[in-house]
C-alpha cells in the first residue's frame, strides 16, 4: 500500500513537495543495486509461497475445507501483491519517477490499495472462522457443507476492499481538490487529508487488530477451560482407580477397607500412594490425541478436541502477531507524519515501512505449512511429484 511522503510548505499558497522526486539522487548506484536484489528475493518469496499454496488446492482435494478456502483466499491476495503491487513499486522508488501514465497510475492504485486491505480483511475471516470451530463446534461443523456461504463470505471481503479506497482512487479528484500532481508523480488524491487517513485507518488497521485479537483472546480462554475440566476429570479418574476408600491415620500410613478384612494388615506409605496417584494423573493427561483403539470414549473425543484447538490457537495468535508487526509500523508511522506535517519523520522509514507492510505477503504462505500439517502433507506429495516427474526424464 504507497502512500508516499509530502510536506506542507510555509506561504499563503499550500504546495506539495514530493521528496520521492529526487529518489535518484538520494540512491547511489551501488545502493539501488543492493535495494534491487533484495526485494527481488521478497517478490520471489510472495510470489513462488503463494503459488505454492494455490497450487496445493489444485492436487490435494483433501484440502478443500471451508477454513482452507479462507486461507486460499489469503494465498490469492498476497500472490497479487506479490505478482503486480510491488514489482511496480520498486522502478518507482528506486528513480522516483512514474513512467506508464496517469490512467495505469490510478489503475494500480486502486488494486494495490484493495490487495493489502482484502490481506488484513482475509485474517479477520480467517480467525473467525478459527473462532467459530472452537468455541461453537457444533454450529460450525453443521455450516461445513454450506459451500454457498464460504463463497459469499469471500467475495464479500472483496468487496468491502474495493469499497474503502476504490472509489476515492478513481473519481476523488472531484472531491479532493488541489491534489494535481504531474504525471511522473503516482500519489493518491488524499494523500494530505488527515481525516480520511484517520478513518481508513480504524478500518484497515485497527478493526482487524481488535478483531482478531477479541477471537484469539476467546479461543484462548475456551481451551484454559476445558483444559481446567479435564485436569479434574483426570484427578477424579486416578483417585476413583487407586483409592479403594482410603483411611489415613496417625502412623503416616494408608489402610485399604478391603484389605483391612482380610487376616494379615497391609501398610502403604502414604507418600508412595500419593505418587501413584499422580503418576496415573499424569499419564491421562499425557494420553495420546489419537488412539488406536476403533472405539473411542467420550472423554478420548474430548481429548482430541482439545488437542486440536490448542493447535488452532498457537497458530492463529502467529498469524495475529506477524499482521500486527507487519502493519503496525507503517500506520502509526502515517498518523506521526500527518501530526507533524513530515517533518519529524525521514522519507526512508516510509519505505522501509511500506515494504515492511508488504512482506507480510511473503510470511503467510511460510506460516501454513509449519502450522498446519495438512499443508505440510500436501507440500511433500507435491515434491515427491515432481521428483517422480524429473525421474522419468
Amino acid at each position: 500500500m504507497i502512500n508516499l511522503y509530502i510536506r506542507n510548505q510555509t506561504g499563503v499558497n499550500f504546495s506539495v513537495t514530493i521528496d520521492t522526486v529526487n529518489l535518484e539522487s538520494r540512491f547511489s548506484e551501488g545502493m539501488q543495486i543492493f535495494i534491487s536484489v533484495v526485494i527481488s528475493v521478497l517478490i520471489f518469496f510472495m510470489v513462488s509461497g503463494n503459488f505454492l499454496v494455490m497450487l496445493a488446492f489444485i492436487v490435494d482435494k483433501r484440502l478443500r475445507t471451508q477454513s482452507n478456502f479462507f486461507l486460499l483466499n489469503l494465498a490469492i491476495c498476497d500472490f497479487y501483491i506479490g505478482a503486480f503491487s510491488t514489482p511496480l513499486f520498486l522502478p518507482y522508488m528506486l528513480t522516483g519517477k512514474w513512467m506508464p501514465g496517469r490512467t495505469a497510475c490510478k489503475l494500480w492504485l486502486t488494486i494495490d490499495y484493495t490487495l493489502c486491505t482484502a490481506s488484513a480483511f482475509n485474517v479477520v475471516l480467517i480467525s473467525y472462522d478459527r473462532f467459530l470451530s472452537v468455541t461453537k463446534a457444533v454450529l460450525y461443523r453443521s455450516q461445513q457443507n454450506r459451500h454457498s456461504q464460504t463463497v459469499l463470505k469471500m467475495v464479500t471481503v472483496w468487496i468491502l476492499s474495493f469499497s474503502l479506497y476504490g472509489p476515492t482512487i478513481l473519481f476523488g479528484d472531484r472531491i479532493f481538490e488541489g491534489n494535481n500532481f504531474p504525471d511522473t508523480t503516482c500519489l493518491v488524491n488524499f494523500l494530505n487529508i488527515w481525516y480520511f487517513h484517520f478513518g481508513t485507518s480504524i478500518f484497515d488497521f485497527a478493526f482487524p487488530l481488535i478483531s482478531i485479537s477479541f477471537f484469539n483472546l476467546s479461543i484462548y480462554w475456551n481451551i484454559k477451560k476445558r483444559s481446567k475440566k479435564k485436569r479434574h476429570s483426570c484427578i477424579s479418574h486416578s483417585l476413583k482407580e487407586n483409592q479403594k476408600t482410603l483411611y489415613i491415620i496417625a502412623t503416616n500410613t494408608v489402610h485399604f477397607a478391603p484389605q483391612l478384612q482380610q487376616n494379615e494388615e497391609v501398610r502403604v506409605p502414604v507418600k508412595k500412594r500419593i505418587k501413584s496417584i499422580l503418576r496415573q494423573y499424569f499419564l491421562c493427561q499425557r494420553k495420546s490425541s489419537s488412539p488406536t483403539n476403533s472405539r473411542l470414549s467420550t472423554r478420548d473425543i474430548q481429548i482430541i478436541e482439545l488437542s486440536r484447538d490448542k493447535k488452532i490457537a498457537k497458530s492463529l495468535l502467529i498469524l495475529v502477531c506477524v499482521y500486527a508487526a507487519c502493519w503496525a509500523p507503517y500506520t502509526f508511522l502515517i498518523i506521526i507524519g500527518k501530526a507533524c506535517n513530515g517533518y519529524c519523520i525521514e522519507s526512508y522509514w516510509y519505505d522501509i515501512t511500506i515494504w515492511l507492510l508488504y512482506s507480510n505477503s511473503a510470511i503467510n504462505p511460510i506460516l501454513y505449512p509449519l502450522c498446519h500439517k495438512s499443508f505440510r502433507n500436501a507440500f511433500t506429495m507435491m515434491f515427491q511429484m515432481y521428483l517422480k516427474h524429473v525421474i522419468r526424464k
